[in-house]
């Protein structure tokens, strides 16, 4: 038996160390697209930002592309992670777990100038390499799923309007976003997130008081 412990500890600080170490080298790749860019980010300027050797980053990553797309994949998992503890917050009504999306997508920890940059930083480069494109899609459609079921559950006899919600709903969210990250000064996030809302309680008149009351806005919009 003790043998047995003394064989697995080692293994498993040496994966708990691994793990530290890819978690710290991701960091440092977003830290260093908001520094150099995405095109200006290499394994080099990863590795300085993380405060260890180049080698040790090609060790866990092996490319460039390999790590960026990497890092794309983990903003995505953060994000999806943000949104899923949201709804599970939210329980099971439909208004409360579309109020509950749409607070998420505006909360400091997915949406600050940091965080904007990483993003649109790897959208621009969907068109040119695949593998971003790839992630995205993978992501993305796991939450228009999740749109599309709760806009269903709200109009269950039109399923036209229930289509275009969860589809709009991403739309604008992604293009209140894009302001943000293009004109931070013009663009205050608690506006955007009132215009979303407002554009919810207009695509959906007949929940607009309880879209309000769930919103805590009570009738300012």
């Amino acid at each position: 038996m003790t043998a047995t412990v003394q064989e697995t500890r080692p293994r498993k600080e040496r994966t708990e160390n691994a793990q530290r170490r890819r978690r710290q080298i991701l960091d440092a790749t977003a830290r260093s697209i908001v520094a150099h860019g995405l095109q200006r980010t290499t394994l080099a300027t990863v590795a300085a930002e993380a405060g260890l050797s180049q080698g040790v980053a090609v060790f866990y990553f092996k490319s460039k592309n390999g790590l960026l797309t990497e890092a794309l994949r983990d903003l995505y998992q953060a994000y999806e992670q943000h949104w899923n503890a949201a709804l599970a917050r939210a329980g099971e009504d439909p208004i409360a777990r579309l109020v509950a999306l749409i607070e998420a997508d505006f909360d400091e920890d997915v949406c600050n100038p940091d965080i904007l940059s990483v993003w649109f930083a790897f959208w621009g480069e969907q068109k040119f390499t695949p593998q971003y494109a790839a992630v995205t899609r993978e992501f993305d459609l796991r939450r228009q799923n999740v749109l599309k079921t709760i806009f269903h559950d709200l109009l269950p006899d039109d399923p036209s309007r229930a289509a275009n919600g969860a589809e709009w709903i991403d739309t604008l969210t992604d293009g209140y976003w894009q302001h943000m990250h293009l004109c931070p000064e013009l663009n205050m996030k608690e506006d955007k997130l009132a215009g979303s809302f407002r554009f919810l309680a207009s695509h959906l008149p007949e929940y607009r008081q309880a879209i309000l009351l769930q919103a805590g806005l009570g009738e300012e919009l």
